[in-house]
């Protein structure tokens, strides 16, 4: 397997350093989850930039562990399929979206259940008075990115096969991630635990929606580019074409300004870049075709290596 990939390594080292840094500041009386993690909306330490910070901070070494586990399995393979820039985009909106999708829950069950009509509320804690008891509706935690991280494995590696731990059986991963989001589901309704289930589905949504927005746009556009790579490679337009074409049957004057001459060659510098970018693309398409008919496993080395410089062009 290739080397870790750069922004795959950047998101687990910055979840890492975000971890100590809670260590430290809850050592000495300061606990970032009051200002960093996701407040309900209609508390009063509710923060618009909490729906970033929140999935950088998290509750245990077990619960920082199995997140990055997770992304150390799948980020870097995803990494070189879309694109590094893609995959930033792509995490982020994830972790976003899972965030959203709890506090939409909350909001329903802040509504259904009356909470507004009280002004004081029983809980575990004792008498509390509502403000106090809605800034303890608090979500951390990078999982719905990295549920989205899973999702996408899923959609782009279908048949790619996962051997689980319990029971120990080889899965494909279209099954693996149904299988997933199913528990998380039943979990959301059935148990009272205080794990955000709709966050992980909410990632997941949002994952989703973006794999499928992307592809929609470039079936509109008629250009299928497998590696989904960071920017669309420049294909020149009709107008274009037909400009070529025409200078090509334009008779070269015998005298010409320098400015023409730099233009002209320019032009013929940006098709020859747009075809060199061209036949790159269908090379990536190529080997992505692969992927998806075999799996990852099935590239050669040497396809491997390919796969990750062209991703990085």
């Amino acid at each position: 397997m290739n080397q870790m990939t750069p922004i795959t390594r950047s998101l687990l080292l910055a979840n890492v350093v975000c971890y100590l840094l809670q260590l430290v500041c809850k050592g000495i009386g300061i606990d970032l989850t009051e200002s960093l993690g996701l407040h309900f909306i209609l508390a009063s330490h509710f923060g618009l930039y909490q729906l970033v910070t929140y999935m950088f901070l998290h509750g245990s070494l077990t619960h920082l562990f199995f997140n990055m586990f997770s992304l150390w399995m799948f980020g870097s393979l995803i990494e070189r399929t879309l694109g590094r820039n893609r995959f930033l985009i792509y995490y982020m909106v994830c972790g976003i979206g899972a965030g959203l999708c709890q506090e939409l829950w909350q909001a329903g069950q802040y509504f259904m259940e009356g909470m507004p009509a009280y002004d004081y509320i029983q809980t575990g804690y004792g008498l509390m008075p509502m403000g106090d008891y809605l800034n303890l509706w608090t979500t951390i935690g990078a999982s719905g990115a990295c549920y989205g991280v899973l999702l996408a494995f899923g959609m782009l590696f279908p048949n790619e096969r996962i051997m689980l731990l319990i029971p120990p059986i080889p899965m494909k991963a279209k099954y693996f991630v149904i299988a997933y989001a199913a528990i998380e589901l039943f979990s959301a309704y059935s148990s009272n635990d205080n794990v955000a289930h709709f966050a992980h589905l909410g990632g997941m949504l949002f994952g989703w929606l973006s794999l499928r927005y992307w592809r929609r746009r470039e079936q509109t556009a008629h250009h299928v580019y497998g590696g989904w790579a960071d920017t669309q490679p420049a294909t020149p337009t009709l107008g274009q074409r037909l400009q070529h074409w025409w200078d090509g049957l334009r008779p070269t004057p015998r005298h010409t300004k320098p400015g023409n001459a730099r233009h002209t060659a320019t032009r013929q510098d940006d098709y020859d870049y747009n075809l060199r970018q061209r036949q790159k693309q269908e090379r990536m398409d190529q080997i992505l075709d692969k992927i998806r008919t075999s799996g990852y496993s099935s590239l050669t080395t040497e396809e491997k290596n390919e796969l990750f410089r062209l991703s990085r062009d």
